[in-house]
């Protein structure tokens, strides 16, 4: 069993968490950040690394992909240890005189983590894919729920199952390099956003609603599903090397139930304006906090995770400034170059 004692630990290494971990390093935090899956990045990582994401302040458009990376390089000059493909599970307390109690976490690794402060930062925490009603059969041999890489997709036949975001942008990404796409969806409206679902039905993505995948064929590898469409008698049969499950995700807290933290909905924590939660020393920040009036946006996420992080500074020391002051402050900052 290996042991680690550092200042803060953050769990999730998603954007928000490793954002947090660079900002920890700025205010001279010891961080180590752990998360289940084996690579940092979270969703985004997992689900959409080469979607476009719009909406990150500073940038007309980045992909998923070059937003991790990014982070990561942010973060790495303050060193950061990154435990991956470990779930933080079991939590003790360890009092001290005069001071706040230390945090330990054991995880599915068996890896003790001391901290003084733990800020979570989990999403919506360890994400199970729905399964298709059929085809499981094919699970890594044409068919998979992420598409993490598109080069996988060229010149093949896509069929794409789902009628959220998620699944009209995979339809969208693929449309120009794919052989052919159908999004197949059981209903007729969709959920995914209005401009996009606009932009499906302009483009030459086969769309096939109020309907759904009940088979899959092929010798060893994927070769062609069966629609079932409502009002038709007999299956559509569609040649078929990729097949992309779009349902969603069941999300579990997890280990972090037995926490004693305050559940909204049985899926958020619930956490004060200083991004605390109710038990003391463990923030937590992004998608998985909950307070009145929130927004669950990325952009969003690094605010918190930064107001998380100032006050676990003070948690730890009580002289402590809570505000750090500007990264523009340090003299050793170079000025930028300003545009013509």
């Amino acid at each position: 069993m290996s042991s680690l004692d550092v200042d803060v630990l953050i769990v999730g290494a998603g954007p928000v968490g490793l954002f947090g971990a660079y900002y920890a390093g700025v205010r001279g935090l010891r961080t180590a950040v752990v998360d289940s899956l084996s690579q940092v990045g979270g969703q985004v990582s997992a689900m959409y690394p080469e979607k476009q994401i719009f909406d990150i302040a500073g940038f007309p458009a980045v992909s998923g992909r070059r937003l991790i990376i990014n982070l990561v390089e942010q973060a790495a000059p303050y060193d950061p240890v990154y435990l991956l493909g470990q779930e933080a599970q079991q939590l003790d307390r360890v009092p001290r005189d005069g001071r706040p109690d230390l945090l330990k976490v054991k995880t599915s690794a068996g890896t003790e983590i001391t901290a003084g402060a733990i800020v979570v930062t989990g999403g919506i925490g360890t994400f199970t894919p729905r399964p298709l009603p059929a085809g499981e059969e094919f699970l890594g041999r044409g068919l998979e729920y992420f598409v993490p890489d598109s080069a996988d997709y060229v010149a093949k036949n896509v069929v794409i199952v789902g009628g959220g975001d998620s699944a009209v942008d995979w339809a969208l990404m693929l449309e120009p390099i794919a052989k052919s796409v159908t999004l197949v969806h059981r209903r007729a409206a969709f959920r995914a956003h209005h401009g996009s679902v606009e932009q499906l039905k302009a483009s030459s993505v086969d769309i096939i609603t109020n309907a759904q995948v009940t088979a899959a064929h092929g010798d060893g590898r994927l070769e062609r599903v069966e629609i079932s469409v409502t009002g038709e008698e007999s299956p559509r049969i569609l040649p078929c090397d990729r097949l992309v499950a779009a349902l969603g995700f069941t999300a579990n807290l997890g280990p972090l139930r037995e926490w004693g933290l305050d559940l909204h909905d049985n899926r958020h924590l619930v956490v004060d304006s200083a991004m605390r939660t109710n038990v003391p020393g463990i923030f937590a920040a992004g998608d998985i906090a909950d307070y009145d009036g929130k927004v669950r946006l990325i952009a969003v996420g690094f605010g918190e995770v930064a107001t998380a992080v100032n006050n676990a500074a003070v948690h730890l020391d009580p002289d402590a400034q809570l505000f750090p002051g500007h990264s523009t402050d340090s003299p050793a900052s170079a000025p930028l170059p300003v545009p013509a």
